[in-house]
């Protein structure tokens, strides 16, 4: 019987068996030839037409599907593992980070710093990352750096731009994989690839995967940090001729988890032992809680994108049209006990609903001439409607006759907050790029941008009995805003200048300087308007793409120095009236991030491939006057390691009548803070991930089988620590914090 001791065993040993078999096999063919181990090009998007990532003077990781499938992990936001200089923030904002910069803002009028685009289409909504499930994914390409001359809206840091597997003409093809480990943790996926006539095709494919969680309910006695997913995205694709293709796209995906705060310490004798008589003890390794109702959140997203590409001579007109809308529920009890014992805020929910239309027009050139342009529009506009109800005991056991609602007003009605808001973003931009001689090239692009942010505050009812089962009176904690209604427009030019020199054919370097801009937005803090200012960045990066022996090695570095005006930050504010600290947008006057990056590949034999990279990015405020007393320049960012650096073996080889592969891979960052201030309880070790995939495949094909293992080592690790009121010190946990083992199969004809 295959234990679990043995299946650990097992991945461990992936590593070393890929090594010594490498070994002998280059011993044993000294006489390979450079085609036979030359590494695959790569080829991308980052200038909205196909171009060799060796030749494109920007900063980027690519990862491909094969190595997608290789990490064992199952969602987007699992990517900082494979790219080093991406992050992910768990907490305020659920947003990107690159090179350090990103945002960390729940106000619904705030701009991501790192725009995440599938398939030509920016995922700007508060809860849509536009991608649930990581099946059928052609590739990922991470962009370094300020992007808005030519991808959609005006990023700051950075852009993860997703491209999805096109309908293939004239062919019939079925593929599907499962898998199954500890905790339950099950995936299954299935694509289907259809010719319609020699014109059309049809590519569907369709998900489900989930776990259970680490940690309990102990109150519930429930699964606590259990997740589901379930989803389908469908494309037909239409070319009538060599000069035509359009591409209907349909996608749905439904999350739900029932993650929440749990306990680390901190907090009163009596609230301390009423958790441990329920099964909890709190502590910097606690996954559970006590509460008397479960958290979750529930979102739900559903696109539509019609994709036209048009040959007009020698040039390509793309058109890009989407609609997108998103459901979102959340809901985070915080009293950590028993509420007929002890509670703290018994109720706390809020909804979002998105509409979001865009369209994007591209006229480019063909590439290779002398003379090289591209130039486009884009229309976006986004609707987001937001209910937030939170009411609090502070202390009081349930039933009370009388509850605070810190989301209600005095002399209203209300004991809940509504918030509406609209986006809109209209942009020109542009790019010339100057093939100067055959190792010279010049471009400059640029974009200008106009924006119309607005947002109402109001309140409205929510009945106790159906909230919490019992009638109750409600003290408001708030008083009405004395401007309801938030409007800020404004407008940008921002640029990008690059020169590229090719020192050989298999060796560029480049430099450039670009900016980049967020805009200002409205923001209801307290029930007080509070608007903050536009964000804007001047960014200079130098780089050497190269390609050595016989293009074995792929080695890519670059510098880097941005330095952010009036950078969008969250800002923890205690409201008159309020015990409980809300997070709110503002400005902090500056902020740097400055560094290097280098990522590699090696193609060492034939069968093994090396690759990893290397990211230091030094992210902090250079002016940021929190209070009259309090200025945390020289402090990091949020969720910003210095040091992110990934190592990964793949190995592919026949082996008898039997194909073997093998991966291990492993990454690490350094320590981090999930609070502006580096106080010493919000500081995040830094850890390493280790993972594995082994398995075998007969000569002739057919299933393939396999072990898979995440976080080998059984590192635990916490994704941000929340000093929640003066109640405790809390944490948020990550499935990935514990070991997970399993099986997996896949088929393809």
């Amino acid at each position: 019987m295959l234990t679990y001791k043995r299946l650990r065993t097992l991945l461990l040993a992936s590593a070393a068996l890929s090594g010594a078999s490498s070994a002998q096999a280059f011993a044993a063919d000294t006489a390979t030839t450079a085609d036979d181990t030359a590494l695959e090009p790569i080829v991308v998007t980052a200038q909205r037409r196909a171009e060799r990532l060796q030749d494109v003077p920007i900063s980027i990781t690519s990862v491909s599907a094969q190595k997608l499938e290789q990490s064992n992990f199952r969602s987007i936001t699992d990517l900082p593992y494979l790219v080093p200089g991406v992050n992910f923030e768990t907490t305020n904002g659920t947003a990107f980070n690159i090179r350090g910069v990103g945002s960390s803002s729940w106000d619904f009028s705030n701009e991501k710093s790192v725009s995440l685009v599938v398939d030509d289409v920016v995922m700007d909504a508060q809860r849509d990352n536009g991608l649930t499930g990581l099946n059928d994914i052609q590739q990922i390409d991470v962009l370094m750096g300020p992007q808005g001359t030519l991808f959609g809206k005006n990023a700051t840091s950075g852009v993860i731009a997703i491209t999805t597997v096109k309908p293939v003409l004239g062919q019939y093809s079925v593929k599907g994989d499962a898998a199954y480990g500890e905790r339950a943790d099950r995936t299954a996926n299935l694509t289907v690839n259809i010719p319609i006539g020699d014109k059309i095709a049809l590519r569907v494919s369709g998900f489900a995967q989930g776990q259970e969680g680490y940690g309990r309910y102990t109150v519930l006695n429930q699964s606590l940090n259990a997740y589901k997913e379930h989803g389908y995205r469908a494309k037909l694709l239409f070319a009538p001729n060599d000069r035509i293709e359009l591409i209907y796209s349909s996608d749905y995906a439904r999350h739900w988890d029932n993650n929440n705060r749990t306990t680390v310490g901190g907090g009163s004798a009596f609230f301390t032992n009423l958790q441990i008589a329920n099964g909890v003890t709190p502590s910097l390794k606690n996954d559970s809680n006590a509460d008397s109702k479960m958290g979750q959140l529930k979102n739900t997203s559903w696109g539509q994108t019609l994709r036209g590409q048009f040959q007009i001579g020698r040039d390509t007109l793309t058109s890009v049209s989407s609609y997108r809308d998103t459901r979102s529920f959340g809901a985070g009890p915080g009293d950590f006990t028993p509420v007929d014992k002890w509670a703290f805020v018994p109720f706390n929910q809020g909804t979002v609903k998105t509409w979001k239309f865009s369209q994007e027009l591209r006229w480019a050139s063909p590439t290779g001439g002398f003379f090289e342009y591209l130039a486009g529009l884009y229309y976006n506009r986004l609707s987001q409607d937001a209910t937030q109800a939170q009411w609090a005991t502070f202390g009081a056991p349930l039933p009370v006759t009388n509850i605070t609602t810190t989301s209600g007003v005095v002399g209203d009605p209300g004991n809940a907050t509504r918030f509406r808001t609209t986006n809109i973003t209209q942009a020109a931009f542009g790019q010339l790029k100057f093939n100067v001689s055959d190792k010279l090239s010049l471009s400059a692009g640029a974009r200008y941008t106009q924006n119309d942010n607005s947002q109402t505050e109001s309140f409205f009812y929510i009945d106790p009995v159906k909230a919490l089962g019992m009638p109750m009176t409600f003290t408001p904690s708030g008083k009405p805003p004395s401007q309801p209604y938030g409007q800020v427009k404004g407008d940008n030019f921002s640029y990008r200048l690059a020169a590229q020199y090719r020192l050989s054919s298999d060796v560029m370097a480049y430099v450039s300087y670009a900016t980049g801009y967020k805009p200002g937005g409205t923001a209801f803090v307290g029930n007080n308007y509070s608007p903050y200012k536009d964000e804007t960045v001047k960014s200079v990066e130098a780089g050497v793409k190269s390609e050595l022996f016989n293009r074995r090695v792929r080695l890519n570095a670059s510098v880097f120095n941005s330095e952010f005006s009036d950078f969008q930050t969250s800002l923890l504010t205690f409201v008159p009236g309020n015990p409980v600290a809300v997070i709110a947008t503002g400005n902090a006057g500056g902020l740097r991030s400055r560094g290097f990056e280098t990522t590699f590949a090696w193609r060492a034999t034939e069968g093994l491939t090396l690759s990893g990279g290397v990211t230091y990015a030094d992210a902090v405020f250079t002016d940021f006057r929190y209070n009259a007393t309090t200025n945390y320049k020289g402090t990091s960012l949020t969720n910003a390691p210095k040091w992110q650096g990934s190592l990964s073996a793949n190995y592919d080889r026949e082996i008898g009548a039997y194909r073997l592969k093998a991966s291990l891979d492993y990454a690490y960052r350094t320590r981090t803070w999930s609070a502006v201030g580096q106080a010493a309880n919000t500081e995040l070790p830094g850890y390493g991930m280790a993972n594995g995939r082994i398995s075998v495949t007969p000569e002739n094909g057919g299933v393939e089988v396999g072990l898979y293992g995440r976080n080998l080592l059984d590192k635990y690790f916490s994704t941000a620590f929340e000093q929640y009121s003066t109640m405790s010190l809390t944490h948020r946990i990550s499935r990935e914090a514990h070991r997970t083992v399993g099986v997996f199969a896949k088929y393809a004809f």
